[in-house]
């Protein structure tokens, strides 16, 4: 019985790592595509080390990802659809409560022979496109739904940093649901020791996306602020912070001894 299975399971296995390629591959060339739209007045050329650091950081993210999902849902079966499902709707609708609290308009020249009817097809099929991707992977492309070319040029780093935070706590989550809940999905394998090497694949993605946008990316000069800025900038609010608590006792003690 055990080797009428064995076939059928490696045909799945097989099935399963062609698609994690296959998706990996589609968003390493969709980051590339997103370099290429968002700074379209310039020449853009990605040597060999700056694809590698791409594809790394996106191979990393997708399968830890893709894993811990499974898992998951492996684990609590159908109570983890309301949260999958609510997921996938916050991202959804994430562009278009930013449309709305915008106050802009719909924008009527996607196509020249669309409707408004054909319009509002078109968003809707993009934005639920973008949620897909978004829920297994950032997006090196944002949603402007308001714009023509319903992409925003901006290199939003605010949107990035609380993708990656959010996602990150997700993922905890997910992993320690699946550590202590997870009894009969892998009964031969330790669970501690599978629930660390997901977080540290996702943690090492996220390092090697920091260093692609701080040294590999091809216009990283254009950027007003980058990983460093913002480390650097995190660091002197902590010590200006620790600094002005330091010397509040100093001024207090200097009050006390001006009264006596």
């Amino acid at each position: 019985m055990l080797l009428h299975w064995r076939p059928w399971i490696y045909h799945q296995a097989v099935l399963m790592v062609f698609s994690l390629i296959s998706v990996t591959y589609g968003a390493t060339l969709c980051n590339m595509l997103a370099i290429q739209i968002k700074y379209d007045d310039y020449k853009i050329r990605l040597g060999p080390l700056e694809v590698l650091c791409i594809t790394i950081w996106r191979t990393l993210e997708i399968t830890s990802r893709l894993m811990i999902l499974v898992l998951f849902s492996a684990t609590l079966k159908l109570k983890a659809v309301p949260f999958l499902v609510l997921n996938f709707l916050i991202i959804l609708f994430e562009p278009w409560v930013k449309f709305w609290r915008s106050g802009a308009q719909m924008p009527n020249n996607i196509e020249k022979n669309f409707s408004r009817v054909g319009t509002l097809v078109v968003l809707i099929s993009v934005t639920i496109l973008y949620a897909g991707i978004n829920f297994s992977c950032w997006s090196a492309m944002q949603l402007k739904l308001a714009d023509r070319d319903l992409v925003d040029k901006g290199q939003n780093w605010g949107h990035m940093g609380l993708h990656y935070s959010v996602r990150l706590v997700e993922n905890v989550v997910m992993v320690l649901v699946f550590k202590f809940l997870g009894v009969k999905v892998l009964l031969n394998y330790c669970h501690s020791l599978i629930a660390v090497q997901l977080i540290i694949a996702y943690l090492i993605s996220i390092g090697f996306m920091l260093l692609f946008f701080q040294y590999l990316h091809p216009l990283r000069s254009l950027f007003t602020h980058n990983v460093v800025d913002y480390l650097h900038c995190v660091c002197c609010r902590r010590h200006h912070r620790e600094r002005a608590e330091n010397e509040e006792p100093s001024l207090e003690a200097e009050t006390r001894q001006s009264i006596v």
